[in-house]
C-alpha cells in the first residue's frame, strides 16, 4: 500500500491491546522527561515572548502545569516552545520526538477528556509516523540545513492527533499531509529562539492538521511520498526511498528498538558523549584550569558542523558549543541548568579555557547513530607537558542503550519542577505520570 494511505491505516487502527509492556514504558517515560522540561522551561524568554504575542484567551488546555489556560493549539504551541527552550529534552530519530509530540498529546487530550491509554497509543502512533519517514533516507538532514524535529515532527504529531480524535483511515491520512505541509526548521536559528520554536510550530500543526482534516478539509493521499512530495523535498542527497509501507508496519514496533535518549546535560546532544569523557577525566585526575594548556575533543565532522558557536557569550548559544561544554566540565564539574546562563558563560576563566580548546573530526561515522562517530574521545594536555586521555565513548550516560536508572530519572524530574517552581510537588506528579495508561489528561493535569 502506498506510504500515507498505509500510514493512515495504521493510525486509524492502532488501539492499546496492540502496545507490548515496553512501548507503553517507552511512552510514558517520553510523557515523565518532556513535561519535565517543560515545567523547567517556560519562564524562558522565547515561551514568554510567545505567549505574549499570542495572547490566547482561556480554554481547556492547562500552559506548563499551572493555572492558566489556553485553547489547545495555543498550549501545544507555548508548551513545546517552554519544553525545549532549554534543551534539556529527550532524543531519538534525529531529533526530540516527545518535546513535539507531547505537549500537543496532553493539551488535545485535555480538551478531549482523553483517557490516559488514549495518549500513550497517540504517542506511539506518533512516534512510529516518524521512524517510518527517518528510516527511509540514511542522509543527515542536519548537513542541508533542517532541524528534524521541526520536519517530521509535524507530520508526527498529526499522527498523534488524529489518532485522540479517531479519525478513520482516510482522514488521518489527510491529517499526515496538512502536517507534512507545515514541516519547516532551519539549522541556521540553532542558538537562538527559534529552535524550541521549532517544536512548538510543529505541536500546533499537528493539532490543527488533524482538526482539518476531521472537518474535511483535503490533502493529497500521496503528500509523503509523491516525487513533489515531503521525502523527496527535505532529502538532503535525492537518496530516498518512496515506496510502499513495509509489510511489518504496525506488527513490529520501532519503539521497543530504538526507544528514547534521556539528557543529562541541558544541551545539544551532539555535546554529550564528550561531557562524560571530559567529566570522568577530571574526576580521575583532578584538573584545575589553570593547568590546562590545550583540550582536544574528538568527534564527527557531522556533530561539528551542528555545534557551530564557537566563542559563546550567552547561555544560549553555549548549548551548541563543545568549545563551551569542555569548559564548562572542567571548571565547574558538571554542566547544569546552573552553568547555562550568560552570567556563568562570560566568566573570565571560562572564556579563557574556550579558547583552548581544538576539535579534530573523522567520518568514521557509526551505522545505528545517524551523524555520529563510532566514538567521540577528549583529552587534556597539561601545561607541565603531561597529557591527559579519557576513554573513548560509545553511548552517552541516559542514551537508550545506557539508561537512566527510574532514581536517575526521578532526580532530573524533580530538579526541573524545582527551577520551574512546580505548583504539584514533584513526587506527586512523578507517580501521576507513571500511571498514566489509568488516568486521564485532566487528571494529570489537575493541581
Amino acid at each position: 500500500m502506498p506510504l500515507t494511505k498505509a500510514l493512515g491505516q495504521f493510525v486509524s487502527e492502532l488501539s492499546p491491546n496492540r502496545l507490548s509492556a515496553e512501548a507503553k514504558h517507552v511512552a510514558e517515560t517520553g510523557f515523565i522527561d518532556c513535561i519535565a522540561t517543560m515545567i523547567a522551561g517556560w519562564g524562558e524568554q522565547a515561551p514568554q515572548i510567545l505567549k505574549t504575542v499570542l495572547n490566547p484567551v482561556s480554554g481547556k488546555a492547562t500552559l506548563y502545569f499551572s493555572d492558566q489556560t489556553s485553547p489547545a493549539p495555543e498550549a501545544a504551541w507555548i508548551n513545546g516552545t517552554a519544553a525545549h527552550a532549554l534543551d534539556f529534552d529527550d532524543v531519538a530519530m534525529r531529533g526530540h520526538p516527545s518535546t513535539v509530540l507531547v505537549p500537543a498529546i496532553l493539551a488535545e487530550g485535555e480538551d478531549l477528556n482523553a483517557s490516559g491509554a488514549a495518549m500513550l497509543v497517540a504517542y506511539v502512533a506518533g512516534y512510529e509516523t516518524w521512524a517510518e519517514l527517518v528510516r527511509r533516507d540514511k542522509g543527515f538532514h542536519h548537513n542541508k540545513g533542517w532541524h528534524p524535529t521541526g520536519i517530521f515532527g509535524a507530520i508526527a504529531t498529526a499522527a498523534a492527533c488524529a489518532s485522540l480524535r479517531e479519525l478513520d483511515a482516510e482522514r488521518a491520512a489527510q491529517a499526515l499531509s496538512l502536517g507534512a505541509s507545515q514541516s519547516a526548521g532551519l539549522m541556521a536559528n540553532f542558538g537562538t529562539m527559534t529552535k524550541p520554536f521549532h517544536a512548538g510550530r510543529a505541536a500546533h500543526a499537528g493539532i490543527m492538521a488533524a482538526r482539518l482534516a476531521e472537518a474535511g478539509f483535503t490533502s493529497s493521499m500521496d503528500g509523503l511520498e509523491h516525487p513533489q512530495g515531503f521525502l523527496s523535498a527535505v532529502s538532503p542527497a535525492g537518496e530516498v526511498d518512496r515506496g510502499e509501507a513495509p509489510p511489518t508496519l504496525g506488527k513490529e514496533f520501532q519503539i521497543e528498538k530504538f526507544g528514547l535518549s534521556i539528557k543529562k546535560y541541558p544541551t545539544c546532544y551532539c555535546t554529550h558523549r564528550a561531557i562524560d569523557g571530559m567529566l570522568d577525566l577530571v574526576a580521575s585526575n583532578k584538573v584545575r584550569p589553570d593547568e590546562v594548556s590545550e583540550i582536544t575533543v574528538t568527534l564527527s565532522e557531522n556533530y561539528a558542523t551542528i555545534l557551530r558557536n564557537h566563542t559563546p557569550q550567552t547561555g544560549l548559544a553555549a548549548k551548541f558549543s563543545i568549545e563551551f561544554a569542555m569548559s564548562c566540565a572542567i571548571v565547574a564539574h558538571r554542566v547544569g541548568l546552573a552553568e547555562l546562563t550568560d552570567t556563568f558563560v562570560q566568566r573570565g576563566d571560562v572564556q579563557s579555557l574556550i579558547g583552548r580548546v581544538s576539535i579534530e573530526t573523522n567520518k568514521n561515522y557509526d551505522p545505528e547513530s545517524s551523524g555520529a562517530s563510532v566514538q567521540d574521545q577528549v583529552s587534556i594536555r597539561l601545561v607541565s607537558g603531561e597529557t591527559l586521555i579519557g576513554e573513548p565513548v560509545t553511548h552517552a550516560r541516559g542514551h537508550a542503550k545506557r539508561p537512566l536508572s527510574e532514581d536517575e530519572l526521578f532526580m532530573k524530574f524533580e530538579n526541573c519542577l524545582d527551577v520551574g517552581k512546580s505548583r504539584v510537588p514533584a513526587s506527586v506528579l512523578f507517580e501521576r505520570l507513571k500511571g498514566l495508561e489509568y488516568a486521564s489528561a485532566r487528571q494529570i493535569t489537575a493541581a
